[in-house]
């Protein structure tokens, strides 16, 4: 079967790159986007995580790279070292399949930068991929020169914007020639960026490719009680009750993936571990043997979530909830399903997640509720069911029924009256504990968002 990335007039050795790793058939946003960068105009990107973002923009800049000229042609930002891992894995597969030498410059936090600054005094690289604060500091160190490049690319914007690297990304933009071509992608564009973007592209193309579900249909999306039950040992019991490929695990915060990770080695288990407070030397060794398949199991932060692209994961699992933002909730699970091979998510909650998962609900995904029985999972009753039963049917509480049928019986001039001012009495107070339970909530999300 012929590439269908040939429509795109790509160079014969980017098309000799897909076909190695079997990429056939664009995505919908490299569909919406390739082409607007080919015609050299600035775009806005936004899709969901595992939507081929990636490729979208590497592929129509190796097209325009001039490897015979030895000089800085695109720059690509990165918010977190693994996001940079991930996109300077990719460059170099396509790089590879050049027949002229193309540098690609990798420049993260924790890597040796004075040994950089020596390499970069011999040559600049074609392309730049990096985190903002270590490329501004090479710049600013006058070892990086990157005036002469056409394009620059902020991936992953409103990570980006939430982990404070904006400010960076500004004073390296205002390096770049004025006729740049600014490339941003994001799955979300938050108000707080738009000043950003104002200032450096004009009339931009804004390509906003929706998934036709919000998760990957191939993905079997279940939902898991945990009340009463040791979470450690139920996680323990999904990830060894059948044969996953690769398993993610994902928890909120760096203590309790190492306590997941601890209790799950104590098991007998070979598991790794990836967060923000392991030395970077030791961080990259585990990311490599990860992406080696060295481990079956992984537990990880959100760090991970938006960073890493391991091939082969057969199972997410939610250990909690997200709480800083549901939206994290669609990149764990974006981990696994991806091109078109099968995947399951499973999310453990408890009474006080309720809400969460509401909200969840709300962004579009429906789960499967299912429950461990016997060692096994077995589908389980809607957890909504009783809630839905009383919406449509009205149905009255125990002793207002009692009260309709005494009434009934008796048959006294006014029951019907008594009753229905029984029940709109309780309608009333009804009513009141629901304003106060969402008055409650309001206060605890004001809260949460002003500890932020």
């Amino acid at each position: 079967m012929e590439n269908q990335f040939i429509q795109f007039n790509l160079k014969p050795e980017i098309i000799e790159a897909l076909d190695e790793i079997h990429f056939t058939k664009p995505t919908a946003v490299q569909r919406r986007v390739m082409p607007v960068i080919n015609a050299g105009k600035s775009v806005i990107g936004q899709s969901q995580t595992g939507s081929g973002k990636t490729h979208a923009f590497l592929l129509p800049i190796f097209n325009k790279i001039v490897a015979e000229k030895d000089e800085v042609q695109a720059v690509i930002t990165a918010p977190s070292r693994e996001l940079a891992y991930q996109i300077y894995t990719a460059a170099e597969q396509i790089a590879k399949h050049s027949s002229v030498e193309i540098r690609i410059g990798r420049y993260v936090g924790g890597t040796d930068k004075h040994r950089q600054i020596e390499k970069l005094k011999q040559h600049q690289p074609q392309i730049i991929i990096g985190t903002p604060g270590r490329i501004l500091d090479l710049i600013e160190s006058k070892a990086l020169k990157i005036y002469t490049a056409k394009i620059l690319v902020v991936d992953e914007a409103d990570m980006t914007l939430d982990m404070g690297f904006l400010k960076p990304v500004d004073q390296i933009a205002s390096r770049l020639p004025e006729d740049l071509q600014m490339m941003v992608f994001s799955a979300t564009i938050p108000d707080k960026l738009q000043p950003f973007l104002q200032k450096y592209m004009h009339n931009p193309v804004i390509e906003e490719v929706k998934n036709e579900s919000v998760i990957s249909p191939t993905i079997e999306n279940w939902l898991l009680p945990t009340k009463g039950k040791a979470v450690n040992q139920t996680i323990y019991t999904l990830i060894t009750m059948g044969h996953p490929f690769l398993v993610l695990i994902f928890a909120n915060t760096k203590s309790r993936v190492d306590d997941i990770h601890h209790y799950l080695q104590s098991q007998g288990l070979k598991v790794a571990k990836i967060h923000g407070d392991l030395p970077p030397r030791q961080r990259k060794r585990v990311m490599k043997e990860v992406h080696n398949l060295d481990y079956q199991y992984v537990v990880a932060t959100d760090l991970a979530a938006r960073g890493i692209d391991i091939e082969g994961v057969s199972m997410v699992i939610n250990a909690e909830i997200p709480t800083e933002d549901l939206e994290f909730f669609i990149h764990r699970v974006g981990r696994t399903g991806r091109n078109g091979l099968a995947g399951t998510a499973i999310t453990l909650y408890g009474p006080e997640d309720e809400n969460a998962v509401a909200q969840i609900e709300n962004m579009g995904i429906k789960f499967t509720p299912k429950v461990l029985k016997d060692g096994e999972l077995v589908t389980s009753y809607d957890r909504n069911r009783r809630k839905k039963r009383t919406a449509s049917t009205h149905e009255l509480d125990v002793g207002l029924k009692g009260m309709v049928k005494k009434a009934k019986l008796k048959r006294k001039p006014g029951y019907k009256k008594k009753i229905k001012e029984a029940i709109q009495k309780d309608a009333r107070q009804k009513r009141r504990v629901e304003q106060r339970v969402e008055l409650r909530e309001k206060k605890r999300e004001t809260k949460a968002r002003n500890k932020r």
